[in-house]
C-alpha cells in the first residue's frame, strides 16, 4: 500500500542550531491524522511512559462548543513534536528566506491504516486537539508550531516549558522532573531533586513507601495501594533541603552546587521506616482511615524527621533501631487512626492538609519530642 504524504506550505524558523521548527496548518480534521497524544502511564517495568495529564472533558466540550459556531476565530494554536523522517523542500528563489525563516513545503507521511500510529505528538494543545477532531468545522485552518524531535526527554522538556502560563498539576510535574535531563529553568530545577527521591521512594525495594505513592500514572488497579500523594512527600524533602535546619541541608555542597543524594535517599529510607515500625497500624491505610497518611500527617512527620535525624547517622546498622528509640517518645501521644489529640482537642480525622493545620500538628509533635526527651535525659 502506498503511503499518503500531507504537504503544507510551512516556514522553517532559524531558531536552534539541530532542531528544526516548522511553522505550518492543517485543517481540523487532519491533526488527528497527524498526531497522537502521549498520555502518562508506565510500561510493565515500572518506566515512565508519556507526559500528558487525562482529557478535561468539560473543557474539551467548551471548546467544541465554540468551534462548532458560525463564525470561529481559533488563534490558539497547537505544539506538536515531528519525526524525523519529515521532509522540508525550500521554495525556489532568493527570496525564500530572510535570514529568520526560509519558506517551502513540509511533507508528513501518514500512517497506511486507521488504527496506525500517528508520525507526531502533541506537546501543548491536547484539549484543543480532542475539540478539533470532532468539531464540525472540519477544514477550520489550525496553526502548528512542529519541532523535530522524537526522543521523549526533549519533549518532555517542551511540555514542561510550555505549560508555564496555565500551570501544569504539581503532581504531574514532579513526575516527569526526573525524565528530564535538560538544563531546567530555576524555579523547576529546585523541584527536580525532590522529585527523584521521590521516585525512588515510590519504587526502591528497601523503602517503606515503595507502591504507597499515588501518581499521575497510577493505574485504578494500583490505586487501591497507592496512599500517598507524591505533592506532601515532595514538599517535605524539599522544605529540609531548603532550610539550613533541615536534616539534608548539610549535604547540599553550596559552594558547586552539587548535593549528597545517596545520604539524602538513605535518611529517608531509615526515618520512614521507624516511622512505619512505630506505627504499624496507621501504615499503609488511605488517608480517610489514617491521619499519618494523610498530607498534614507525611509533612508533619516530615519536620520532626529535621530533628530526629540530626543525631543519627543513616550509614550505621544501628540507624532504625535508633531512630524508632526516638519516635517512641512521641507515639504515645499520637492519633493518627482514632480518639483526639491531645492538647489540641481535635478529633484525629479533622486535621487537614492546611498551613495551619501542619504548623500545629507540626509544633505540637515538635514540643512532645523535645519535653519527653528533656524528661529521658
Amino acid at each position: 500500500m502506498t503511503s499518503l504524504v500531507l504537504k503544507r506550505r510551512a516556514l522553517r524558523i532559524e531558531q536552534h542550531p539541530t532542531i528544526p521548527l516548522y511553522v505550518f496548518t492543517l485543517a481540523a480534521e487532519e491533526v488527528h491524522q497527524v498526531a497522537d497524544v502521549a498520555r502518562i502511564s508506565r510500561d510493565e517495568a515500572g518506566k515512565l511512559i508519556g507526559y500528558q495529564r487525562p482529557e478535561k472533558k468539560q473543557h474539551v466540550k467548551q471548546i467544541l462548543e465554540y468551534l462548532d459556531g458560525e463564525e470561529v476565530l481559533f488563534p490558539n494554536g497547537l505544539i506538536m513534536a515531528l519525526p524525523s523522517s519529515v521532509r522540508f523542500k525550500s521554495s525556489p528563489g532568493p527570496g525564500s528566506s530572510d535570514g529568520l525563516c526560509t519558506s517551502g513545503t513540509l511533507e508528513i507521511t501518514l500512517p497506511d491504516a486507521p488504527d496506525a500510529p500517528r508520525p507526531a505528538w502533541i506537546v501543548d494543545g491536547q484539549q484543543r486537539s480532542l475539540a478539533l477532531a470532532r468539531t464540525r468545522n472540519t477544514r477550520l485552518a489550525v496553526t502548528i508550531a512542529g519541532f523535530v524531535a522524537e526522543d521523549l526527554e526533549t519533549q518532555r522538556d517542551q511540555f514542561l516549558r510550555v505549560n508555564t502560563v496555565s500551570p501544569l498539576p504539581t503532581n504531574l510535574v514532579t513526575e516527569l522532573l526526573p525524565e528530564v535531563g535538560t538544563l531546567l529553568p530555576t524555579k523547576l530545577s529546585a523541584r527536580k531533586l525532590p522529585a527523584v527521591l521521590v521516585e525512588a521512594l515510590n519504587h526502591d525495594k528497601d523503602s517503606p513507601f515503595r507502591g504507597l505513592v499515588r501518581r499521575p500514572s497510577t493505574t485504578a488497579e494500583q490505586k487501591t495501594d497507592a496512599v500517598v500523594t507524591d505533592n506532601s512527600l515532595t514538599t517535605a524533602i524539599q522544605e529540609s533541603l531548603n532550610s539550613p535546619s533541615g536534616a539534608f541541608f548539610p549535604y547540599k555542597n553550596l559552594s558547586n552546587g552539587t548535593v549528597d543524594t545517596a545520604t539524602i535517599r538513605q535518611i529517608l529510607v531509615v526515618y520512614w521506616t521507624a516511622v512505619r515500625d512505630t506505627f504499624p497500624d496507621a501504615w499503609g491505610l488511605p488517608a480517610t482511615k489514617s491521619r499519618l497518611m494523610h498530607g498534614v500527617g507525611i509533612r508533619s512527620m516530615g519536620r520532626l524527621m529535621d530533628r530526629v535525624m540530626m543525631a543519627i547517622d543513616p550509614a550505621s546498622p544501628h540507624a532504625v533501631k535508633l531512630a524508632r528509640d526516638e519516635l517512641a517518645l512521641i507515639a504515645p501521644h499520637c492519633r493518627w487512626t482514632q480518639g483526639r489529640w491531645p492538647d489540641l482537642n481535635t478529633p484525629w480525622n479533622e486535621l487537614q492538609n492546611n498551613p495551619r493545620h501542619i504548623s500545629t500538628l507540626s509544633n505540637y509533635l515538635l514540643r512532645i519530642y523535645v519535653q519527653e526527651k528533656a524528661k529521658a535525659a
